[in-house]
C-alpha cells in the first residue's frame, strides 16, 4: 500500500472515533453537567532507510469542552451548581473523582452522596456529613452547609494541579492525572443544577461533516484497490 493508502486508512481510524465521541454528546446532551468532547488530529510522518516518507493520521487525542452549562433552578436542598471554574470531589471505589453534576442526596448514614451512591467530599477530602436530626440545609457564599445555626460542612471546588492531566472515566466523571487544588473562582448556587454544555444541533452537523468526510476516504480507499487490482491483473497476462 502506498503512502496515500496508509494516510487515509489510519484517518478513517480517527473519523470512527469521533463520530462515536459526537454520538456520544448527542446521547448525554441531558445528561446533568456532562461535558462534551472532541478530537484532535495530529499527523506523523518517518522517513525510512532507502524508501519515501509515510504519512499517518492519528485521531486519538480527545478533548474535553469546558464551556459553562446552562443553569435550571430546582429548588432541591441536595442540588447543588457550580458558576465558573471546578468541579466536585467524589470519593469512589477507584479512587478519587472530579464531577460538575451537583445533583446529590443523603445516604442512611448521613453521608452526601452521588445518584451513583459515591460519597461527597469537603473542602478538606472528608465526607460531608448530614446530621439526621439537621433541619434543612442553606449554604452560604464561602461553600458552608450550616443547619439550624450551626455550620455542618463547606463544600470545596477542585481542579487538576498544573501540569496534570484530566481525563473522562464515566459519563460525567474525570480522573486528574496528578494531584488537585482548591479552586477559588468558582461559586456554588444551591437549589441549580448544570445542564450539559452539548449543543445538539452542532453536534448533528458535525456528524454529518465527519460522515461525508469517512464515506469520501472509503471511497478512495476503493478506488485505490481497484486500481491495485488492475495492475496486478495486467501484470499476470
Amino acid at each position: 500500500m502506498e503512502a496515500a493508502g496508509y494516510a487515509t486508512l489510519t484517518r478513517q481510524t480517527g473519523l470512527m472515533r469521533e463520530m462515536q465521541m459526537i454520538a456520544n454528546n448527542i446521547a448525554n446532551a441531558a445528561t446533568t453537567g456532562y461535558r462534551a468532547e472532541g478530537m484532535i488530529f495530529s499527523e506523523f510522518v518517518a522517513r525510512a532507510d532507502g524508501a519515501p516518507s509515510l504519512s499517518m493520521a492519528r485521531g486519538n487525542t480527545p478533548v474535553t469542552s469546558q464551556l459553562q452549562g446552562a443553569l435550571e433552578a430546582t429548588g432541591g436542598a441536595f442540588d447543588f451548581a457550580i458558576e465558573g471554574e471546578g468541579f466536585f470531589l467524589i470519593d469512589t471505589p477507584e479512587g478519587e473523582r472530579l464531577t460538575r453534576s451537583g445533583v446529590f442526596a443523603l445516604s442512611g448514614a448521613g453521608d452526601l452522596v452521588t445518584m451513583d451512591g459515591f460519597r461527597v467530599l469537603d473542602a478538606g477530602g472528608a465526607p460531608v456529613f448530614i446530621p439526621p436530626d439537621a433541619g434543612r440545609p442553606g449554604l452560604a457564599a464561602d461553600g458552608t452547609l450550616s443547619a439550624d445555626d450551626r455550620p455542618l460542612a463547606q463544600l470545596g471546588l477542585f481542579r487538576p494541579a498544573e501540569g496534570a492531566a484530566l481525563s473522562r472515566v464515566g459519563g460525567n466523571l474525570f480522573q486528574s492525572r496528578g494531584e488537585v487544588e482548591p479552586v477559588e473562582e468558582g461559586r456554588i448556587l444551591q437549589g441549580f443544577r448544570e445542564g450539559s454544555n452539548v449543543e445538539p444541533l452542532g453536534e448533528v452537523a458535525r456528524m454529518i461533516e465527519v460522515q461525508r468526510a469517512y464515506e469520501m476516504g472509503q471511497s478512495f480507499l476503493e478506488a485505490e484497490h481497484e486500481r491495485v487490482r488492475r495492475a496486478l491483473d495486467t501484470f499476470t497476462r
